[in-house]
């Protein structure tokens, strides 16, 4: 993908706080169509509050440009209606409602369906076709991450912004994972990925940022980041 196409997500200045605390310095960045980007950084940076101001769960002081037109102060409903899907790392799932139903809930129209179909679903998480019909919130930490993010797709996004998806799963359930990403971008959404683990940035990543105290200390390739010793060493090691 040409980081030259058309931005799918364009952030301006963007500032947002958590009472006097001033968590977003002037955030900037921007997401293309059909590319991959991932925010890297340290637990506690502003990685998951930019998610959520762009989303409009924190109020955002700044621009941020979706598709075109601006949406910084508008209620979070009307902001997926857009097409901007957003995967929080909570796994707000529907405990008392089965996989089935909680995919329907996720559908943006009930009449007509999208690029995505539950049967899409299935197909790339056995383990969900097969609990089809069982409570999510039976379900393990690792199919409750699934059932997230497939709800999310069932919106029909055009952008999808995804916190975290890996954490504390297990190798073989974090491999699906990426394996999952890489199957949302070949058809041609966007992704905003949080990740804590380096491997999986780099290796499906087109760019990729890394924050710092509430704002980007880096833009650039995974490759550029591979060889930027000094960036790794103060801004992501621990």
């Amino acid at each position: 993908m040409s980081t030259t196409s058309r931005p799918m997500l364009e952030v301006r200045g963007l500032n947002a706080y958590y009472g006097k605390s001033h968590i977003l310095q002037g955030v900037d960045f921007h997401v293309g169509e059909g590319e991959i980007v991932s925010l890297l950084g340290r637990n506690g940076v502003g990685r998951s509050t930019t998610c959520k101001a762009i989303m409009g769960d924190v109020t955002p002081h700044g621009s941020v440009v979706f598709k075109g037109e601006e949406i910084a102060g508008r209620k979070p409903h009307e902001i997926a209606r857009r097409g901007l899907g957003y995967v929080p790392e909570n796994r707000d799932i529907f405990p008392t409602l089965t996989v089935r139903q909680n995919l329907l809930l996720g559908q943006k129209h009930a009449r007509r369906e999208g690029r995505w179909k539950m049967n899409d679903m299935f197909e790339m998480f056995s383990n969900l076709r097969e609990r089809a019909d069982t409570p999510g919130g039976v379900l393990s930490g690792g199919e409750q991450q699934m059932l997230t993010m497939c709800r999310a797709l069932m919106g029909d996004p055009d952008l999808i912004m995804i916190d975290e998806p890996t954490e504390g799963l297990a190798p073989k359930m974090v491999e699906q994972v990426a394996r999952l990403l890489e199957t949302i971008a070949s058809r041609g959404l966007s992704i905003l990925l949080v990740e804590q683990k380096l491997t999986i940035a780099l290796n499906i990543s087109h760019r990729v940022y890394v924050m710092g105290h509430g704002h980007m200390v880096f833009e650039g390739t995974p490759d550029e980041l591979r060889s930027n010793e000094q960036v790794r060493k103060e801004w992501l090691e621990v």
